[in-house]
């Protein structure tokens, strides 16, 4: 059927189906912008505007907008003008987002900027609550909401005809004084002030007496290195290199793409948590009119591999099967299917008859190792599993000094076991991937990964062709959080396109993304520590029981980092980890933002907190007395290393005193912690105030394994094209690495064409994860920019020296600075005049780096998270009120892009500790596979956010520089612990804390 509407100003005709949803209709004739979040409506990334007001297109028929005016995100921004002359113009809230540094991955920006539109139109001086309010329909897994609301804020001014300050450039601050004085905190260290927005901006509840207007900026607080004081890229608020086209809702992630002749692959889920598949007939779906292809375990060579991206030889078992003849979880694959269409794809699905012979099912770790329980892998081809018979995935045990001795010398022993559950990373683009034969019969894999060439080196043997047949293309990523950090629906795709020799798009449902994809390993952490009467921990154990689930996909070595991160922070001479990890029927867990380290500081820093109070320490004295500081050996690194063994490691940065300070002084930690009067709520007997702090550490790559690979090469106008392997997921490390290169060869960010990741021609990068992009890959851009430099000086040296009557100049004698090559006596030759020199003129060559690196250390960075609460004692509910992050990331690169990624971690952190839990019944079915009964944070239930940077200058990364991307993640369940206990008087030791677990430790009290 035919539909005549109007679509971004222009009269339009679409042939659709009856059942056609908008969404589908509008990506189906190319409108990109509107995107896939999930089924049910909850998360927004597919609103438009119908009529004017905002509309979720997933949730309506096509046919529904006949006669209607329709809205998208490539209607904003005026009339389009095609031509090398310029491109579409852009509205003043694409240009704000872009300005604030609003964008991250950018899946959910357009329609952020839709519903403000549709609210802006209305209400041109809207306060922060009315602009959370309009967008707290759509989800953001990555940007915190601050920096959107400041853009939205920002436009709303511009569009009224005021005046707007400038993207501030990064400025220290003086350090408050008297860290346990009671200092009273200069003004910039309050994260309330400046909105200019025109009236009142509203109160959303107590702050402490802090103001809650939103700050019009998106710079954090900085305390600058003196090291990066002089930089002319490094340390500045650059715009993100991709984040017109993103604003703009151009064609830019995976599913972004159109072949003809496409089909639509479905995999057939086990409804079952431990069965064989006695028998499988797939005759009747085959038969089906559509169908090019259903395959079973029959069909498919029987090769194990690890679902694990890591590099080879990857640490952890071997026991995944594309399709196998058992299956461990309910979601395991059964069957896959390629048809013309979805509909015909699932019509299929339900055509195969399966026969499942049941088997005994263990879905809690502490009775998966028991006598009797049920072996999960069974199977001979499996390998690299510790003891299959006890359901043991892998284990670890490593000791430094002698824990019992310690244990003899401690006045106390306090000893306390903690919980952490399984919870979703729910990035808002779910799993997807297209793959097609091309022109030379080579298999291109075009997929929303963190780990291209991993996914290459993984997939080869599965699929039986060797590697050079297979390339594999990394678009922009709608967001990762190390759940992309799998191999995990690529195979699917793959060998269905070569059973049918057709493009095959394979693409995760919101229900799949939850109960088939990967998740944070639960734990049980039991935490015994040693203390003096004088305050000092002589002994600390940490034993962990880490449910890897149906599989052992990254067992070994997220374990493995939760005693290696978490139990270095104090350096006690006696430490003692042991982690067993189990195999049970659920879905597998694996790897997530953070990578084990959010499970150890949930149990070590309430643990440590518990000390504090039963001992009378103050808990910030105490953390930093027994915290590592500066020259200190680190202390797990002479037992155990997640990477290849080599010499110890020492501690040659840290700024943990001064995250404590600063953290301490925004927050008012003084004027709260202790004060009676503070935690009364004036008139409410029942709401009780509470303040929590947490101090973290991370780490920044994986030493002697993880490599970074770059190249540049210059082009004849003088700019510059920058190949990198390293995945951008939004994090802005494209942005980044694009700085360092342009910090090096004296230009700007803008001379640069950046692009990641493809295996054919970008250099060989181990991925995004281990917080270790800007260390790793930042370095390789690094050395590669500075050869590309040398040979520039060469060029220039040559050219100068032509001119008479000046001094011979050297090469080293000469500076790349704004985007030219000087002499010491002000004599300046443009880049492009020196790539005109090389390419066309005198002894051609073309200027060209490669740069790779592998760093021997792995330097940590190291944070205080603080949190304020307001606790009703009747129900057990709570309000965050206040997060403040202070973070040692070494010499921050991109001070906007960073700080983007500590909100949106901290908001991902708060999830995790607050209200985040998946929730099975006793059949090992999830039960809130959908966003509303899975709960995320809205933009409207924002507590206030404040990020602080304490740069400290790591001599081992490029221009200082330590990682920033996971630490957010590690205090701020801890702390929303410790602010409950401040508040009530209880402690909750199993995450989330939810109001139930709360009420009810209330009563027990």
């Amino acid at each position: 059927m035919k539909i005549d509407f109007t679509l971004n100003g222009q009269p339009t005709t679409f042939e659709i189906a009856p059942h056609d949803t908008l969404l589908r209709a509008l990506r189906d004739n190319g409108i990109f912008g509107v995107k896939f979040g999930d089924e049910a409506g909850m998360s927004g990334s597919d609103t438009v505007l119908l009529d004017g007001d905002p509309v979720l297109a997933g949730m309506i028929l096509a046919a529904q907008v006949a006669g209607h005016d329709v809205l998208t995100i490539e209607g904003v921004g005026g009339a389009q003008e095609r031509g090398w002359r310029g491109t579409q113009p852009l509205h003043p809230l694409q240009t704000a987002f872009i300005e604030t540094g609003a964008i991250q991955c950018g899946y959910e920006s357009p329609a952020f900027i839709l519903c403000a539109l549709a609210l802006l139109r209305k209400n041109p001086s809207p306060t922060e609550d009315e602009v959370r309010e309009a967008i707290a329909g759509v989800l953001s897994r990555d940007t915190g909401y601050v920096k959107p609301v400041q853009a939205i804020l920002r436009a709303a001014a511009v569009m009224r005809g005021e005046a707007v300050p400038p993207i501030e450039s990064a400025g220290g601050i003086p350090l408050p004084v008297g860290l346990f004085s009671h200092p009273t905190p200069p003004d910039d260290l309050s994260f309330g002030g400046g909105a200019i927005s025109g009236g009142d901006q509203g109160d959303r509840g107590d702050r402490g007496g802090t103001a809650t207007r939103v700050r019009t900026t998106p710079m954090p607080i900085m305390t600058l290195a003196p090291e990066s004081e002089n930089l002319r890229q490094v340390g500045k608020p650059k715009i993100k290199v991709d984040a017109r086209k993103l604003i703009q809702g151009k064609p830019a992630y995976t599913d972004d793409i159109e072949h003809r002749g496409m089909l639509v692959a479905k995999v057939l889920w086990s409804p079952v948590a431990h069965a064989l598949i006695k028998h499988i007939d797939v005759s009747k779906a085959r038969a089906l009119e559509g169908v090019h292809a259903v395959l079973t375990y029959h069909d498919l060579p029987r090769v194990v591999y690890t679902t694990a991206g890591q590099s080879d030889p990857e640490p952890g078992p071997h026991d995944n099967f594309s399709l196998d003849y058992k299956v461990r979880y309910v979601g395991d694959r059964v069957a896959m299917v390629a048809a013309e269409t979805e509909a015909i794809a699932r019509q299929a699905l339900e055509l195969i008859e399966v026969e499942y012979e049941e088997l005994p099912a263990v879905f809690d770790p502490r009775e998966s190792m028991q006598p009797g329980a049920p072996i999960l892998h069974d199977e001979p081809e499996s390998w690299h599993i510790e003891d299959r018979d006890r359901n043991l995935a892998a284990v670890i045990e490593w000791q430094v000094g002698d824990i019992k001795a310690g244990f003899a010398q401690a006045d106390r022993i306090f000893e306390r076991t903690y919980f952490s559950p399984k919870v979703q990373q729910t990035p808002i683009e779910p799993h997807v991937c297209v793959s097609w034969w091309d022109e030379d019969d080579r298999l291109v894999i075009r997929t929303s990964t963190q780990v291209p060439f991993h996914v290459r080196r993984i997939l080869a043997p599965v699929l039986g062709l060797p590697e050079k047949r297979i390339r594999v293309i990394k678009p922009r990523i709608g967001g990762g959080f190390g759940v992309k950090q799998e191999v995990l629906i690529e195979d699917v795709a793959a060998h269905l396109t070569i059973v049918t020799g057709r493009p095959v798009r394979f693409e995760f449902t919101r229900e799949e993304e939850f109960y088939t994809s990967r998740s944070r390993h639960p734990m049980y952490i039991t935490m015994r520590t040693g203390v003096t009467n004088d305050g000092r921990i002589v002994a600390n154990d940490m034993y962990a029981l880490s449910d890897t689930g149906a599989y052992g996909s990254h067992a070994l070595t997220v374990a493995g980092n939760t005693g290696h991160k978490a139990m270095a922070l104090y350096n006690a001479p006696n430490i003692h980890f042991r982690t067993e990890i189990v195999y049970t029927n659920t879905p597998p867990s694996g790897a997530y933002r953070g990578y084990g380290v959010p499970q150890g500081f949930w149990a070590l820093d309430p643990h440590i907190e518990w000390i504090c109070r039963e001992m009378g320490f103050d808990p910030l004295e105490f953390r930093l007395n027994n915290a590592v500081k500066p020259g200190d050996l680190h202390p797990i690194s002479k037992a155990w290393n997640e990477g290849r063994e080599a010499a110890p490691e020492y501690i040659r940065t840290c700024g943990l005193a001064d995250c404590v300070r600063q953290g301490a002084a925004a927050i008012r930690w003084h004027d709260k912690f202790a004060n009676e009067a503070w935690h009364r709520v004036p008139g409410q007997p029942h709401l009780r105030r509470g303040i929590g702090v947490a101090a973290v550490m991370q780490g920044t790559s994986i030493p002697r394994l993880d490599m970074g690979a770059a190249s540049i090469k210059m082009n004849d106008d003088g700019s510059f094209n920058l190949l990198v392997g390293a995945t951008d997921l939004g994090t802005g490390s494209d942005t980044v690495l694009a700085q360092i290169a342009a910090e090096v060869l004296g230009c700007e960010v803008s001379d640069f064409i950046t692009y990641s990741s493809d295996t054919d021609f970008t250099p060989f990068d181990k991925g995004a994860y281990a917080s270790s992009t800007t260390y790793i890959s930042g370095r390789a851009a690094q050395i590669a920019a500075e050869q590309v430099a040398g040979q520039m000086k060469q060029v220039a040296a040559r050219m100068f020296n032509k001119d008479e009557g000046y001094d011979l100049v050297a090469p080293d004698d000469l500076e790349l600075r704004d985007q030219g090559v000087w002499t010491m006596d002000g004599r300046r030759i443009s880049h492009r005049e020196i790539a005109l020199n090389s390419l066309h003129h005198e002894n051609q060559h073309q200027i060209m780096g490669i740069g790779s690196y592998v760093s021997p250390e792995s330097p940590p960075p190291f944070a205080a998270q603080y949190a304020t609460i307001t606790l009703d004692t009747e129900t057990g509910q709570f309000t965050v009120d206040e997060l403040i992050m202070a973070v040692d990331s070494g010499v921050i690169i991109n001070p906007v892009t960073a700080s983007g990624q500590i909100e949106g971690g901290m908001v991902q952190a708060l999830g995790y500790g607050h209200c985040e839990e998946m929730a099975f019944d006793a059949n090992g079915s999830m039960l809130n596979r959908q966003f509303g009964p899975y709960k995320i944070y809205r933009a409207d239930e924002m507590p206030e956010l404040g990020v602080i940077f304490v740069e400290t200058y790591e001599e081992s990364g490029p221009f200082g520089a330590k990682a920033v991307a996971e630490i957010p993640m590690d205090g701020v369940g801890p702390a929303l612990a410790n602010a409950v206990y401040d508040a009530a008087g209880v402690w909750i030791t199993d995450a989330p804390i939810l109001p139930e677990k709360v009420w009810s430790a209330l009563r027990k009290s």
